[in-house]
């Protein structure tokens, strides 16, 4: 069974940084993307990030581009998002996802329970 899990949120001041880890097992494919989600209150889950590792593509939405990086451990498979510049608008829970159906990004099929980021001004 996949298993996601996030981690590396917490409480940060305007400006501050945070690095996320999205630390995924139970399969063993090699073409896969991984994404992160974020959702905060009241408002609808939005795709923040994602990463094929069929070529390496990367994905940002325009509110963070710039300011976070997608990227993966290739020792052991662990993907990370390193936030930069945070701002208020970042605060929200997030989570990551797995595409193993296209391995584009899209078809997210497994979900993680998300870690929750807050950025104060």
């Amino acid at each position: 069974d996949v298993q996601l899990q996030a981690s590396g949120g917490g409480s940060v001041q305007s400006g501050g940084s945070l690095r996320l880890s999205c630390a995924a097992s139970g399969f063993t494919a090699d073409n896969y993307a991984i994404g992160w989600f974020r959702q905060a209150p009241g408002k609808e889950r939005e795709e923040v990030s994602c990463m094929s590792n069929i070529d390496g593509s990367k994905w940002y939405t325009d509110s963070v581009k710039g300011r976070f990086t997608i990227s993966r451990d290739n020792a052991n498979g662990t993907v990370f998002l390193q936030m930069n510049s945070l701002r208020p608008e970042d605060t929200a829970v997030y989570h990551c996802a797995t595409d193993l159906i296209t391995h584009y990004c899209s078809n997210w099929d497994k979900w993680g329970q998300g870690t929750l980021v807050t950025v104060s001004s």
